[in-house]
């Protein structure tokens, strides 16, 4: 009699693997597939509110050539949010590298600060940011306005204009430096959104075996080369997970999410709003499917 043979290793990490995302699979397949499946069915109808529920009547693409041809500003809106999105996604994900390597190092006050750089992403809170629109509109008389010309005083001492400028004739590349001038104007909003990604590298960088810098060390290798010989390749497979968080982070905030929702609410126009949604989402897949192909080529994974 022949005895069964048991999963090897390597089948039973994918039982564990599909056992840990089958909440958020049942979830996706029960309540977003469904969604999604009816936001292309309202795209390719014209939607009546009737009393007890809703009407739809066959409109094929109509939707969709109103939102191209004629809408006055989707077409813009979507690509200013592309581009923005091209722009913030790179920046964040270094960004968020390069604080992970510095918080991930022994200093007094470490767990402060980590908790200074994720403090954005609680204030973001639907509540929180309630409760703040709140108070600047009751300071709005008092406290904002002297910020404000603070702020204004503040930017008048620096003249930005020469250093652009100073730059250029240094012969640095012009697209290069608009991206570098973008970069600088959305700092904000790059601190603000780069919490989440912060700990992921930080569980990164902590989980690669110190035995690899040792040989690095033993081996003589500078700083420069244990980064990018061990440090880098090791946060690759992190990296997608960075990427493909901050697409849909920064795609859910954009522009063009906004427009469609007011398209839909405001103007009570289902069919256009769904038209807008399911392109915007098409295309971010297709960024996402892009990226994470590129990275994937290159990526390392240690077992």
């Amino acid at each position: 009699m022949k005895k069964r043979r048991g999963l090897t290793l390597l089948q039973k990490r994918n039982v564990k693997g599909f056992m840990f995302i089958l909440p958020w699979l049942v979830g996706f397949v029960v309540f977003y597939v469904r969604s999604l499946f009816m936001t292309v069915q309202f795209s390719l109808s014209d939607m009546t509110m009737q009393e007890g529920g809703y009407a739809l009547q066959w409109a094929g693409l109509s939707n969709y050539i109103y939102a191209f041809r004629v809408h006055g500003t989707f077409k813009q809106i979507l690509t200013t949010s592309v581009l923005n999105m091209l722009v913030d996604v790179p920046l964040i994900t270094f960004f968020s590298l390069f604080m992970a390597i510095l918080l991930n190092r022994k200093f007094k006050g470490r767990t402060l600060v980590r908790a200074i750089f994720f403090l954005p992403i609680i204030m973001n809170a639907g509540a929180i940011t309630s409760a703040m629109e709140l108070a600047r509109t009751m300071m709005s008389g008092g406290i904002s306005s002297g910020g404000s010309e603070i702020s204004d005083a503040a930017a008048s001492g620096v003249n930005v204009a020469y250093f652009i400028d100073l730059f250029k004739n240094l012969a640095m590349p012009e697209k290069l430096l608009d991206y570098i001038v973008a970069a600088v104007a959305r700092i904000n909003d790059i601190i603000s959104a780069s919490g989440v990604q912060i700990i992921i590298f930080i569980a990164a960088l902590q989980s690669i075996p110190g035995s690899m810098y040792e040989v690095a060390k033993i081996e003589g290798a500078t700083a420069y080369e244990t980064f990018w010989k061990v440090t880098f390749p090791m946060v690759m497979p992190h990296i997608i997970t960075n990427v493909v968080y901050t697409v849909v982070d920064n795609f859910a905030v954009s522009d063009v999410v906004q427009l469609a929702y007011d398209t839909c609410f405001d103007k009570i126009n289902y069919g256009l709003s769904s038209a807008m949604s399911v392109v915007s989402t098409v295309i971010v897949c297709v960024i996402l499917v892009l990226v994470c192909g590129f990275i994937q080529k290159r990526t390392f994974y240690y077992n």
